[in-house]
């Protein structure tokens, strides 16, 4: 009996003892592990502008490995914020690249000058086979994740890339081009620019009539870069999500590059997502505000100095040393994160980061190699692994996805037809 209540005594003690729980995941591993289950699908990294403007498109003597020492002071250029070394530091997996031309460009030239940059990134794309290979599908960009390589999309950015063509837009899809940014900081004949005089109050009738033909084809819609008024019409007329390839929350920074509160409202009932940048002047509004003042002060100096430009500069010079911009953190950018999916849910943001397509950069993200800070900073935040892996690629896929059945649904519809202009 005495045997019997002494093991019935160690027992119950056994039980009682104090289970030890396995300990919470770290921020810095749930975001390791969000990154390896889905490496970042960046909406748009401007390295094509970059080969156009310092080589001349020319690329022999170019190595996309490690593109650090490529700084010009001379030419005022700084080193280049991409390269094959820090897109795998930085874990992307997948990359719309933006054949991107200046606006400022005729029509019929930038339509030249955006097929020389197809080219030029087509040619970089086959230069590295082992590391990048070209992709126009959500399959394709999973297949190349999957065996390492980087998943390389082709968006232009910029309507005046088509000069007015429906057929023009047609051949650059057949080219691989798989998102068109409507504008860029200019109005074109048929869409208001975020950062221009609005004129055509949206989309025209022809505005219109291109946003069907490239929902038709599976050319994704891309809203960045332009009005509010723009962005409402295009979403009136999308059966298909829509991106903004670049952007962030107007709610957080007034640039008025960023994504209004009834914008973002539409955006969910379309199932788009915004793909947040990470440019200073557009995620912190103490740099927006700061680039204001300095412009006032830049136009009065020069009004009290008209003809001695160098003191104008040179005053120019010691107010910004006297009032230098205010730094720009990852917990800048997460906030932008954070505001989207408060607003309308995880499933409607990305990551777009606009590198070497910015002169100023966030601390801690000043190039490719820093997305693993942003995801350690939100999962810090509460983020869980399966909310980071969504932002990193899963969302972008979906719209993918999704944008790819819209069109394969529709492949017997006719295409839009407008009469060419000469």
């Amino acid at each position: 009996m005495r045997r019997a209540l002494l093991i019935s005594t160690a027992l119950c003690l056994a039980f009682a003892a104090p289970v030890h729980a396995k300990p919470a995941p770290t921020p810095e591993q749930v975001a390791a592990a969000a990154l390896k289950a889905a490496p970042v699908f960046d909406g748009h990294n401007d390295v094509p502008e970059q080969l156009r403007d310092r080589r001349k498109d020319v690329l022999e003597g170019f190595d996309f490995t490690d593109t650090t020492g490529t700084a010009d002071p001379a030419a005022g250029l700084g080193p280049m914020q991409t390269d094959l070394k820090r897109l795998r530091q930085g874990h992307v997996g997948a990359q719309f690249w933006s054949v991107y031309v200046s606006a400022n460009l005729p029509e019929p030239q930038a339509v030249v000058a955006t097929l020389e940059q197809i080219d030029v990134t087509k040619r970089l794309i086959a230069k590295y086979p082992a590391d990048m290979v070209l992709c126009t599908t959500a399959d394709c960009a999973v297949k190349a994740m999957k065996q390492g390589k980087i998943a390389s999309f082709l968006g232009m950015e910029g309507g005046h890339s088509i000069a007015g063509s429906l057929g023009v837009l047609r051949q650059m899809y057949e080219l691989g081009a798989r998102y068109m940014t409507i504008t860029h900081f200019k109005n074109i004949s048929w869409a208001d620019s975020a950062t221009d005089a609005p004129k055509n109050d949206g989309l025209t009738p022809f505005g219109v009539q291109v946003i069907k033909e490239m929902q038709r084809l599976g050319m994704l819609v891309d809203l960045s870069h332009t009005s509010e008024a723009t962005m409402l019409d295009a979403l009136d007329v999308a059966h298909a999500p829509v991106i903004f390839s670049h952007s962030g929350a107007l709610g957080i920074n007034g640039s008025p590059r960023n994504v209004s509160d009834a914008v973002l409202d539409r955006l969910k009932t379309n199932g788009g997502i915004v793909m947040i940048d990470a440019y200073p002047s557009y995620v912190n509004e103490r740099v927006r505000q700061w680039n204001a003042a300095r412009s006032a002060e830049e136009a009065r100096l020069k009004s009290l100095n008209p003809g001695n430009p160098a003191a104008a500069k040179a005053a120019l010079a010691d107010w910004e040393k006297a009032n230098p911009m205010p730094r720009t953190s990852v917990a800048d950018v997460a906030d932008h994160v954070d505001y989207v999916v408060k607003r309308v849910g995880i499933d409607h943001v990305g990551l777009g980061g606009d590198f070497d397509g910015i002169e100023t950069t966030v601390d801690g993200m000043s190039d490719v190699s820093g997305y693993p800070a942003l995801f350690v900073e939100l999962a810090r935040r509460g983020y869980s692994q399966q909310d980071l892996e969504k932002l990193a690629s899963g969302n972008i896929l979906r719209v993918l996805r999704e944008c790819e059945a819209y069109a394969a649904a529709h492949r017997a519809d006719p295409p839009q037809e407008s009469p060419v202009a000469f």
